[in-house]
């Protein structure tokens, strides 16, 4: 008798795929052979969707639409879809594209099991099958977002912010540590907001520390801050814990007063400056990456150019752009008027990210002749490919070295930096 093959699709954010991952090892589990974004033959295919802007939506759709003639072929038997996008539009996706066997919310994860014909393993609940290089994990502290963006329908599909309790935070992280993780990327829709809901009080500088304590556990790096009301108890820990990576993601969206507050963030320009000098200080050397999102409604050329001078200014390690979109049900969709051009959306997007490449080319240039801790993510035409601790994978910049028979991925290198491009850092190991 033949296994049942399973292939789950992740698209979208790493939080999707820390839901796969735990998906994946109830089904590895009960006896299917798994596979996750495989290109090999599977009798059921789940796709876990994105829907957070357009162009994830479209990706989520086009994937459905793919794997939709491969059970037309015959390649496939079963078709579901899970994640964002089908929780947020299940009811016009059950109407449009009656060829998927059926729609699961984002949380629907023991309906999926069932609907597969299996129990449900309590004993695995804190375990994943990991699909990122075996050395580095994310970990998903919580659920949902209490935050109002006037941009954003996150909360709408992901519901109020939900705290995972800390003894399951490290109960799951020593999971991994014993399965060779070194590196845990913490991850939330809102990260600074962790344990408010749960313990009446911020509790991220406390979960760190007991994360930290985990044997094996080398980095810990933190992702998606959230800039009004920071808990600045937590740059204490950054700067003292020497576990905590120097590395802090926290996006700003904008620096115009007239801007943020169109958009809802609940924090001014000047409060903005303040909160990066603060950070800096407190943290020395730290990386920060954000985010900017170029025309929002009302958005003036004055706007834009008070954002571009200030990205010249502060200089950020790391900066993503995006162009503004309506996004169904939001507060600026039913408020607001989309009247930016798409063309100058774009073109301020453009001259966003000119700005920035000039400014990683400065400061990765400064980091030559330095010696930086460095763990080896893979091995890539002739080089072994790292990151420092102020990194993070597939987002940010890298550490070339040439092939060496004593560099072994996912162990830690002390690599002396010995030239730089706009991005990228090349170096050789000398311990």
């Amino acid at each position: 008798m033949s296994t049942t093959k399973v292939n789950i699709v992740t698209l979208g954010c790493s939080k999707n795929l820390v839901d796969s991952e735990h998906l994946l090892k109830q089904f590895e589990a009960n006896g299917f052979e798994v596979g996750h974004d495989s290109s090999e033959p599977s009798d059921i295919v789940i796709i876990n969707t994105c829907g957070f802007i357009l162009d994830a939506k479209e990706e989520s759709i086009s994937m459905i639409m793919d794997y939709i003639d491969a059970k037309e072929r015959g390649d496939i038997q079963k078709l579901y879809v899970m994640g964002c996008l089908s929780a947020r539009y299940k009811k016009d996706l059950i109407k449009e594209i009656p060829e998927v066997d059926r729609f699961f919310g984002k949380f629907d994860f023991d309906e999926i099991i069932r609907e597969l014909g299996i129990q449900k393993r309590k004993d695995l609940l804190f375990d994943r099958k990991l699909t990122t290089p075996s050395h580095y994990a994310y970990l998903k502290i919580s659920e949902g977002c209490d935050r109002t963006c006037a941009f954003c329908a996150i909360p709408q599909f992901t519901g109020k912010y939900k705290s995972v309790p800390i003894e399951e935070l490290v109960q799951e992280a020593e999971n991994l540590a014993r399965n060779g993780v070194k590196e845990l990327l913490l991850i939330a829709q809102e990260l600074t907001y962790y344990g408010i809901d749960l313990y009446g009080q911020h509790k991220l500088p406390e979960l760190i520390n007991k994360l930290s304590d985990i044997e094996g556990i080398e980095w810990i790096r933190l992702h998606y801050a959230y800039p009004a009301r920071f808990p600045f108890e937590l740059l204490k820990v950054m700067r003292e814990n020497p576990k905590v990576c120097k590395y802090l993601d926290i996006p700003f969206q904008h620096v115009s007063d007239h801007v943020l507050t169109n958009m809802r963030r609940n924090i001014s320009g000047d409060q903005t400056r303040e909160l990066i000098r603060k950070i800096r200080d407190e943290v020395p050397g730290i990386a920060l990456r954000t985010t900017m999102l170029v025309g929002f409604p009302g958005e003036t050329e004055e706007d834009f150019q008070e954002l571009l001078q200030f990205i010249q200014e502060i200089k950020f390690e790391k900066l993503g752009v995006f162009p503004y979109s309506h996004e169904d049900d939001t507060w600026a969709a039913k408020n607001l008027t989309d009247e930016i051009p798409q063309e100058i959306k774009q073109e301020r997007a453009d001259w966003l990210m000119e700005a920035q490449q000039s400014i990683s080319e400065e400061l990765t240039a400064k980091k030559v002749g330095q010696t930086l801790k460095v763990i080896i993510d893979r091995e890539e035409g002739e080089y072994m490919v790292g990151r420092t601790e102020y990194d993070s994978p597939e987002v940010d910049g890298e550490v070339l070295i040439k092939l060496n028979q004593d560099i072994k991925i996912g162990e830690f290198h002390t690599v002396l930096i010995t030239s730089s491009d706009m991005f990228d850092l090349y170096g050789e190991v000398v311990i």
